[in-house]
């Protein structure tokens, strides 16, 4: 068995069949699908077993994560949320590049499940931060996808179950201590929204910096002390919002265009400057794109 993809669900009957239809559509066939459900109380489990899915007993995500992993075959663990779909040839072109590159770890960028262009751009931050941050000791990377072989889970042990928060970001860092964490370039994941829209999109971008500042001064996050409940995003003034969002979207571009020349030269060991220097030019670069983000949204509130 080839790869092991691992679901945590509880309550997913809405969207875990369109992640299981992407599934059972893929070209590639060596594989296993196992769902940890932590008890939902809808028809989770009988949708899994309908497509053939291994139902095991979950938990919180790490702990569902960990407990789809000891019931796994498969020589890579895939670890995916419900509310995800894979496109043409997912798992072909992730097995295949992570076999010619011969990673350990590795993620893929993400594009959103909808048409809103702030979405569009909040995903296109996200894939560029995480792109930047593999070259850190913190690297990172979402738990709706994260492709790891079994013999570096079963190294560090897992996900930490007495995380409570960011718990893929700290599976990560310790895994990167033994194999480097890559960004796969052949292809992306298509995620949900919906927990933008249930939180809030500028709220759940305060929750996440929250959990950043948390986790770069105190540590990892092992008590519920990050709050929940946000308000929902306001559409006012859509127009005029959109005109500054198709502005920022093209400094994006730009953005993602210089890492691509940084990463080329990187690979081929000809950086002019030392490439910590470089790096850090990027981050600037999108730390002052981010605040210009947030700045938009909140005069639009």
């Amino acid at each position: 068995m080839k790869i092991s993809i691992i679901i945590p669900a509880l309550n997913e009957d809405k969207c875990l069949p369109r992640l299981l239809e992407s599934i059972k559509n893929q070209s590639f066939k060596d594989y296993e699908i196992i769902v940890a459900d932590a008890n939902s109380t809808d028809n989770t489990p009988k949708i899994a077993r309908k497509y053939g899915a291994k139902v095991v007993k979950g938990g919180l995500p790490g702990a569902g994560r960990n407990a789809g992993a000891k019931a796994a075959k498969g020589d890579f663990l895939f670890f995916m949320d419900a509310d995800v779909k894979l496109p043409e040839d997912f798992l072909k072109k992730v097995y295949h590049e992570m076999q010619e590159k011969y990673l350990d770890l590795a993620t893929c960028g993400s594009k959103p499940l909808s048409s809103l262009l702030i979405d569009k751009i909040m995903h296109d931050l996200a894939n560029i931060y995480i792109k930047l941050h593999q070259f850190t000791e913190d690297p990172h990377a979402p738990g709706y996808c994260i492709f790891v072989s079994k013999r570096l889970f079963m190294r560090i042990n897992g996900f930490d179950e007495s995380v409570k928060l960011a718990e893929d970001h700290d599976f990560v860092k310790r895994a990167s201590r033994f194999r480097p964490l890559k960004i796969l370039k052949s292809t992306e994941i298509m995620v949900s929204v919906r927990r933008l829209i249930k939180e809030g999109r500028l709220n759940l971008i305060w929750k996440y910096l929250r959990v950043e500042m948390y986790r770069k001064f105190r540590g990892e996050i092992r008590k519920d002390t990050i709050d929940y409940e946000f308000s929902k995003f306001d559409k006012k003034r859509k127009r005029i919002l959109n005109i500054k969002l198709r502005r920022l979207e093209q400094r994006l571009i730009r953005m993602n265009n210089e890492y691509k020349i940084f990463t080329r030269k990187y690979i081929i060991g000809n950086l002019t400057e030392n490439y910590k220097q470089q790096l850090e030019k990027l981050k600037r670069r999108f730390d002052n794109i981010n605040k210009s983000f947030k700045k938009i949204v909140l005069n639009n509130k």
